[in-house]
Order: C-alpha cells, then sequence, then structure tokens
C-alpha cells in the first residue's frame, strides 16, 4: 500500500491526481491488475471524470452545492455537514484496471481528489493488486 498528501486551498475543489497514481503504478512495475484508490477522510471523496475542460469540475463543484448547500439548519455542530454529506454522495473509492502497465481510463477522464471542508492537508491511500494472466 503507497500514500501521498494533497494539499487543498480552498473549501471545496477538484484536484487531478491521476499522474500521482500512475507515478506510483509505474515504480511498482506492475503490469496488470487493479489500482484501489481510497481517501480517509469524512470531507472529502474521489471520483473519476473528464479533465480535458476545466469547466466540468467547475461545474460539478456548483451543482453539488445546490443540490447540498453550506447552510441548510444542519445540525452537526462543526459546520461541516454539507461536506461530511457531498463525501457521501461522490464516494471513498475508486477501482481502476490496470493493463499493460497503464491505468485503463477513457481518453478525457482522469482521478480527482475532491476536497469539501478545505483547504486542508490530506492523505490519499493507493493499493496495487496484481492479477495473474490465465494462459
Amino acid at each position: 500500500m503507497k500514500q501521498f498528501t494533497v494539499r487543498t486551498g480552498a473549501r471545496s475543489e477538484m484536484i487531478d491526481i491521476t499522474g500521482r497514481i500512475r507515478a506510483l503504478l509505474k515504480e511498482s512495475k506492475m503490469r496488470s491488475g487493479i489500482c484501489h484508490v481510497f481517501v480517509p477522510h469524512t470531507t472529502a471523496a474521489v471520483t473519476i471524470n473528464e479533465n480535458a475542460d476545466p469547466d466540468v469540475p467547475r461545474d460539478i463543484l456548483m451543482e453539488l452545492d445546490k443540490i447540498v448547500p453550506l447552510n441548510d439548519h444542519y445540525r452537526h455542530g462543526e459546520g461541516n455537514s454539507a461536506a461530511h454529506i457531498k463525501s457521501s454522495l461522490v464516494g471513498a473509492s475508486e477501482m481502476i484496471f490496470v493493463d499493460d502497465g497503464e491505468l485503463v481510463l477513457g481518453t478525457w477522464q482522469s482521478v480527482f481528489f475532491c476536497e469539501f471542508d478545505g483547504p486542508r492537508t490530506r492523505k490519499v491511500i493507493v493499493k496495487l493488486t496484481p492479477l495473474e494472466s490465465v494462459k
């Protein structure tokens, strides 16, 4: 298992972490298997989406803010209930196939760390599970 940190600079943002995951994969020399990405935080998440147009992550965050407003008479006393809800909606993990030493992602896809209660320093855990090919 490997991990790295992500430093966020805003209350809500989506940060492309694909390059960092690819670097761990290359270092591992794994050719085939599964890459598990996990965020061990209750107010952050990880997702896969388009990274060709920077408006896509902006639009995702904008719509999440409409669905789950920052202030909505929440009972949780820390003032970050919206971040907890967004984290649950987006999810704490992703699974990506690895083939021929590469992440199997679509042309426009990237892996994003999603911050909902920043700015903070966060942790991302990556577990690479090799699969033996059947011959």
